[in-house]
């Protein structure tokens, strides 16, 4: 899986497409992604114990890692992502302006 936890990411489509935010979880066993402020859902919420409470939650949903493209920090623009071997390691390159993903 190319895009990992803690990138910026921007949604190619559906309901919230064009909002960008940072990657909380990944499941590459389902190829889906979490991010942050993207996909929310409202969860009803009842109390289990006394002193607990009820009520309604906004939790984010994991969408497919299909329908998003990692924001390059230096270009500051939505776009795949490559590889190339440096010293014997596999670092990850932005394909429209070619500089190193963390």
């Amino acid at each position: 899986m190319k895009i990992k936890k803690g990138d910026n990411v921007q949604v190619l489509s559906g309901n919230d497409k064009g909002k960008t935010g940072e990657v909380l979880e990944v499941n590459p066993k389902a190829n889906k992604i979490i991010v942050k402020g993207v996909n929310v859902r409202r969860k009803h919420v009842k109390a289990k114990k006394q002193g607990d409470e009820s009520g309604i939650l906004s939790i984010e949903c994991a969408i497919p890692s299909s329908k998003v493209n990692v924001v390059c920090p230096k270009c500051g623009k939505a776009t795949r992502i490559g590889y190339s071997m440096e010293k014997d390691k596999k670092v990850r390159i932005c394909k429209k302006c070619g500089t190193k993903l963390k």
